[in-house]
């Protein structure tokens, strides 16, 4: 990777150092000096969590008034975010800067700005990217970074305290073996699981891409070619989900993402998986459920390790924006510790930074049910494990066909050959195209 100059490493240190020494309000110079008459677009996804976007438009007027440059945000549903970017790669006009998901810059890194400087200046600062992050955020094709990770909305299993120490269990489990015989418990004492098996972006795609890693299994080996998904640890993790899914409240296979969020706070289901948002809004309405509800991460299976999966973001510019200074130096102001640690505070830790230096927040340890949040990303694997980020681990998670297997598998009664045997095919239709 190439270096930075050492002008811009310095004005790193001197901008942090004259914004504490000035306060909030003081305007120093910009480490990416802004286009003149420079304005800038933004698109990005809309959170589950208000005090997100709230605090984000709040330090955008704080880069709007220290730079002048004017900065539009467009929020959208989640789903939406992958096909407008992909449509203004395409056309080649549209928002300067996307904040998307995973590895979509991987899908068009030719239209991308390089923001090495922006990237490597960033982990320079705050104790450097955790390695999913430079995983999704450095292109091996382009040599060098094509977008700057923001970090991920984790998720970790969330459940009622008090059901499950009825059940049995002062602790929770480590292991997926225990994990499932509290999920049995559970339901004898009339408080059933429940995870997504719809086309939930989030919470199934997570859930079960944790289950299938961390049984041994992939989607694909390294070479981004040899398809995976059907061998001895993907039939292992399917037989765990089928007994899994004996244990769960009926309708999970139309489940998207906010329906567990429902059925937990309506008392419905005793444990699922979920970022820290089913916890903020029960903090807000339902205080003794808050009370009662507690967060572990994802247990440890045969694998050996954490394998999890987190919502990814990162933003990236387009080669077609007029102004990629004045982009460049939005992103460094937005991702550095004045305006990230607060935004990341108001949010309770609902989006954990890539960033090392952030996991010292006071976010995590001021609440202890937040802790578990604060090491997800260094808990990942990228979706596309164990190839590498691109078109293709795109689609596959675009498609849902991880997800679509466990589901066939259960809710639609295949047995684990078919259900790993109909991911096999779609996959080779992918990577083979």
């Amino acid at each position: 990777m190439r270096k930075i100059p050492r002008r811009t490493v310095l004005g790193w240190g001197l901008g942090v150092a004259a914004g504490r020494a000035l306060g909030q309000a003081a305007k120093v110079e910009p480490v990416f000096k802004p286009e003149k008459d420079a304005s800038l677009r933004l698109l990005r996804w809309s959170g589950f969590v208000k005090s997100d976007e709230e605090l984000w438009n709040a330090n955008t007027k704080k880069f709007t008034e220290a730079t002048g440059v004017p900065v539009s945000v467009e929020y959208i549903t989640w789903e939406d975010v992958r096909p407008k970017a992909a449509l203004a790669a395409n056309l080649g006009t549209g928002p300067d800067i996307i904040m998307g998901w995973y590895d979509d810059p991987h899908i068009y890194p030719q239209k991308l700005v390089d923001v090495s400087d922006v990237a490597e200046g960033l982990g320079k600062q705050l104790g450097g990217w955790y390695d999913v992050a430079r995983t999704y955020g450095y292109s091996n094709r382009m040599r060098h970074w094509i977008a700057v990770p923001v970090g991920g909305t984790v998720e970790c299993l969330t459940y009622r305290t008090s059901w499950t120490k009825e059940a049995g269990f002062d602790e929770f489990p480590r292991s997926p073996a225990d994990l499932l015989k509290l999920a049995r418990a559970l339901k004898a004492k009339g408080h059933p699981v429940g995870f997504a098996l719809g086309h939930a972006v989030g919470d199934g795609n997570n859930w079960t891409h944790w289950v299938l890693w961390t049984f041994g299994g992939k989607a694909v080996e390294k070479d981004s070619k040899t398809i995976a998904i059907a061998q001895k640890p993907s039939l292992e993790a399917i037989a765990y989900v089928q007994e899994l899914y004996a244990q769960m409240v009926p309708g999970v296979g139309s489940w998207l993402d906010p329906n567990n969020n429902r059925a937990f706070l309506a008392g419905e289901i005793s444990l699922t998986n979920n970022g820290i948002s089913i916890y903020y809004a029960a903090k807000k309405d339902f205080p003794q459920i808050a009370e009662d509800i507690n967060h572990s991460p994802f247990p440890i299976g045969p694998v050996g390790r954490a394998t999890e999966l987190a919502n990814f973001s990162q933003a990236f510019i387009f080669k077609h924006s007029r102004f990629p200074n004045a982009a460049k130096e939005y992103i460094r102001f937005m991702l550095s510790p004045d305006q990230a640690g607060p935004w990341v505070d108001a949010m309770n830790g609902y989006v954990t930074p890539a960033l090392k230096q952030y996991q010292d927040l006071p976010v995590w340890t001021k609440d202890p049910k937040a802790t578990p949040f604060r090491d997800g990303i260094a808990r990942m694997q990228h979706n596309g494990y164990a190839g590498e980020p691109g078109q293709q681990a795109a689609a596959a998670l675009a498609e849902f066909i991880v997800l679509d297997m466990f589901a066939d598998a259960t809710v639609n009664g295949m047995s684990a050959k078919d259900a790993a045997a109909r991911a096999e095919n779609r996959l080779r239709r992918i990577y083979r195209g």
